[in-house]
C-alpha cells in the first residue's frame, strides 16, 4: 500500500532545519521525501499544520520481556500511542534470552523483576516472537541473564569455567544479531559479579562491536552500598563503568543519567565533565535520561540490606528499629529526600492499600496519625518488600533542560506498563512530554527530535532507521505541535497530540486512534 503523508513539516531526524514537505511510502519503505506534487498513493494523509517525523526510539526499554505474553499487545500499545516505534530492549543487564532452555535456572529469569514464559537462547528468541510483535526491538544481551544461566542467583565470584559459559551465550547472542549487552549493578545477580567477570562479559560484546548499556551501582551522591567517608557516590559508580570500559575497549551506554535527591543534583557538571572528558581521549560513551523527575522502584529503595536480611523477630526488635530510624534519618538527609518523596503505586490487593495508591508516605502517615518510617516499615511488611513506588527529585526542569540540551544525551522511558495499581507516567507521555519540553525550554525542536530518531540509531548501530531517507524502513510519527498535551496528575492516560503512527509501514495510530497491527520486527545488528 501506497501512502502519501503530505504537506506537513518534515524533521528528517539528521537534526536539520524542518521543510514543509511531503512522505511517500510503500511496502514498508520510504520512497520518496520532498515536494511530491501529485504523487499517486493509495492513501493521502492530509498533514497541514502537522509535524512528520521518523519514528520515535525509546533508546532503554524492558519489553522484551512482553513479547510472549498471551495479551502481549496491551504492553505495548501505550508506547506506540506516544509515537514510539522502535525499543532498546534486554537493560540493567535483565534480558529474556541468554540461558540454555534446560538450565535448571531458567526458572529465575528476570530476577522477580521480569519473567518469561519461553527462557532460552536469542535465536528461539527471534524464531518464537517472528510476525508477533507491535513494535520493532533492538535485543541487548543481559549480563544478569546469561550469568543466572551459569549459576542462578548464587553470590559466590564465578570461576573460569563459569565466565567461559557466560561468554559463550554472549557469542550466540551477538553472532546472531543482538546489539550488545547490558549490566545492572543495583540487581541480583549482577550486583555479585567481580571486576574480572565483567570485564570479560563488555570484553565478549566489543569483539563484534557492539555496545554495553549499564545501570550503575549508584544514582546519588549517597548510596547505601558505599562507605559515607567517601566522595560523591555517583561519581565512584561512574568510575567503575569506566574502568570496564577502558579495559573491555567496548562502546559504553550509561544508562538513565540521574541524580536521585537534591543533593545529588551538584554532580552534574562532574559528571557531565568526565563523559566530555573520556569522549576527547577516544573513547565512545554517552547516556539517556527521562523526561520526568520521578522514576519506578521498589517500596525498600531507601531501607538498608542488612535490615532486610534480618528475620521478622530481629526486624522488629527495639535495638534494630533504633538502629534503622538513624540510618535511615541520616540518608534521607544526606539525600535529599523524604517520605513525601515516595509514591506508593502497588502493595496488595487489601482495600486497606488499594486505597492508598497514588499517594506518598508522609501524606498517609498524616492522614492515619501514624510516624512515617512506622507506616514505612508496615508497607515493606504488607507487600513482603516487594511493593512498588515511584520515586520522586530525579531531577529538576532545569536539570532536565540541562540534559536535553547537551550533546551526548538521548531519550528513553525505563517504563513498562504495570498489571496492578499506579502506572508510570513515561510509559504514556514520556516522549511528547519532551517535545513539550522543548517548546517549553526554548529548544529546537529539529535537535530535540534528532536526539529520539536519528542520534539514537546511529549510537546503537541501527542501520536505515531513524531518518527520513528513501529506501529507509516506513517508521513515522505524525504530531500536532499545537494540541501536544500531557497529564500528569493521570500518569495512566495517554498524552494527546500524536495524530498518526506508522511501523515499518503499517498504521498503528490512524487520526489518534490504535490500530491493532503486528508490523513490528526484532531487528538484527548487520
Amino acid at each position: 500500500m501506497k501512502i502519501l503523508y503530505k504537506n506537513g513539516l518534515v524533521y528528517d531526524g539528521t537534526g536539520a532545519a524542518p521543510q514543509i514537505g511531503d512522505v511517500l511510502t510503500q511496502d514498508g519503505r520510504i520512497l520518496a521525501v520532498g515536494n511530491l506534487g501529485q504523487a499517486e498513493a493509495d492513501r493521502v494523509i492530509d498533514c497541514t499544520g502537522l509535524s512528520i517525523a521518523p519514528g520515535f526510539i525509546d533508546a532503554h526499554s524492558h519489553n522484551d520481556f512482553f513479547c510472549d505474553y498471551d495479551d502481549a499487545e496491551r504492553y505495548f500499545i501505550p508506547f506506540i500511542r506516544q509515537g514510539i516505534t522502535t525499543q532498546i530492549t534486554g537493560n540493567c543487564g535483565f534480558s529474556p534470552f541468554g540461558v540454555e532452555a534446560d538450565s535448571p535456572h531458567a526458572g529465575v529469569v528476570g530476577a522477580g523483576l521480569f519473567a518469561t514464559k519461553n527462557p532460552g537462547s536469542f535465536r528461539s528468541f527471534c524464531e518464537n516472537n517472528k510476525g508477533k510483535l507491535y513494535v520493532n526491538i533492538v535485543p541487548l544481551i543481559g549480563h544478569g541473564t546469561a550469568r543466572i544461566g551459569v549459576s542462578g542467583l548464587d553470590p559466590k565470584p564465578m570461576d573460569a569455567a563459569g565466565i567461559a559459559k557466560m561468554e559463550a551465550a554472549v557469542a550466540e547472542a551477538m553472532e546472531n544479531g543482538a546489539f550488545g549487552g547490558s549490566f545492572g549493578f543495583m540487581y541480583e545477580p549482577g550486583m555479585y559479579a567481580k571486576t574480572d567477570e565483567l570485564v570479560a562479559f563488555a570484553s565478549a560484546v566489543a569483539k563484534y562491536d557492539g555496545i554495553v548499556t549499564v545501570h550503575p551501582r549508584a544514582n546519588s551522591a549517597v548510596a547505601l552500598g558505599y562507605s559515607l567517608l567517601k566522595r560523591n557516590h555517583i561519581e565512584i559508580a561512574l568510575d567503575e563503568v569506566i574502568d570496564i570500559m577502558e579495559r573491555s575497549k567496548c562502546r559504553m551506554e550509561y544508562s538513565h543519567l540521574i541524580f536521585v535527591g537534591t543533593s545529588s543534583w551538584k554532580c552534574i557538571d562532574p559528571m557531565l565533565k568526565k563523559f566530555y572528558d573520556y569522549r576527547a581521549k577516544g573513547y565512545e560513551i554517552a547516556y539517556d535520561n527521562y523526561s520526568m523527575t520521578y522514576g519506578a522502584s521498589v517500596i525498600t529503595v531507601i531501607c538498608p540490606p542488612w535490615y532486610m536480611a534480618l528475620t521478622d523477630k530481629q526486624k522488629h526488635s527495639a535495638f534494630n528499629r533504633l538502629k534503622l530510624r538513624t540510618v535511615i534519618n541520616v540518608t534521607r538527609k544526606l539525600l535529599g529526600l523524604d517520605y513525601k518523596d515516595i509514591t506508593i503505586a502497588y502493595i496488595n490487593d487489601e482495600p486497606k492499600y488499594k486505597a492508598y495508591e497514588g499517594r506518598n508516605v508522609a501524606e498517609i502517615a498524616k492522614a492515619e496519625g501514624k510516624d512515617c518510617l512506622d507506616l514505612y516499615l508496615e508497607l515493606i511488611d504488607a507487600s513482603k518488600g516487594a511493593g512498588s513506588v515511584y520515586l520522586d527529585k530525579y531531577y529538576n526542569d532545569e536539570l532536565i533542560r540541562r540534559l536535553m540540551e547537551d550533546e551526548l544525551s538521548i531519550f528513553m522511558t525505563d517504563a513498562w506498563l504495570e498489571p496492578k495499581g499506579v502506572q508510570n507516567g513515561a510509559a504514556f507521555q514520556g516522549f511528547p512530554n519532551f517535545l513539550l519540553k522543548a517548546q517549553q525550554y526554548g529548544i529546537p525542536m529539529e535537535k530535540v527530535i534528532h536526539k529520539m530518531t536519528g542520534k539514537t540509531a546511529q549510537r546503537f548501530g541501527i542501520r536505515e532507521r531513524g531518518t527520513l531517507t528513501p529506501g529507509n524502513w516506513a517508521d513515522i510519527t505524525v504530531f500536532d505541535p499545537n494540541g501536544l498535551k500531557v497529564f500528569p496528575d493521570e500518569p495512566g492516560r495517554s498524552a494527546e497530540g500524536i495524530r498518526y503512527v506508522a511501523v515499518n509501514g503499517q498504521l498503528a495510530v490512524d487520526n489518534g486512534q490504535y490500530i491493532t497491527q503486528q508490523g513490528g520486527q526484532i531487528l538484527l545488528k548487520k
